[in-house]
């Protein structure tokens, strides 16, 4: 990396996160033509994404303030690569065979893909999460995840 002095705000990370912000922020707004139970799922996963890209934001500048230099754009591109395609996969696999068995798959793929290999870690967080989700969407407040074409007349 040359030593040329650049912008705090053209730094990678805080370029994402930035980036991750407003998209989110406009998907945001896109809720509020939802009902509301609609749109109390993806509103509170947009508000996290947007917590987390500030934070995001607040460590980048705070390491550019104590002259770190900005990290790599990406330091390993094929995990990159990966997750998109994980992603897309995802909403190909909730389209074909419904939500449930996609997000049990997706889990630890997602989670094997940067690096965490624990079985029994692994095991418990594919639990929690779709238990999570079950007890609290589908139990508790009735709203129906995509079955899948697969599985309907």
């Amino acid at each position: 990396m040359s030593d040329r002095h650049t912008s705090r705000l053209l730094r990678p990370e805080t370029l994402t996160a930035i980036g991750i912000i407003v998209v989110a922020a406009f998907f945001l707004l896109a809720t509020t033509d939802l009902r509301p139970i609609s749109a109390l799922l993806p509103g509170a996963m947009l508000s996290g994404l947007v917590v987390l890209a500030v934070a995001l934001l607040v460590r980048d500048q705070r390491k550019a303030s104590d002259g770190e230099p900005p990290v790599q754009l990406s330091r390993a591109p094929m995990r990159v690569i990966g997750a998109f395609a994980l992603i897309v996969g995802y909403a190909l696999a909730t389209d074909f065979i419904g939500f449930y068995p996609s997000t049990i798959a997706i889990i630890p793929l997602v989670s094997a893909l940067f690096g965490f290999r624990n079985p029994l870690g692994l095991l418990a967080a594919t639990v929690i999460v779709v238990g999570a989700v079950y007890l609290i969407f589908d139990f508790g407040m009735s709203q129906d995840f995509p079955a899948g074409r697969l599985w309907q007349n």
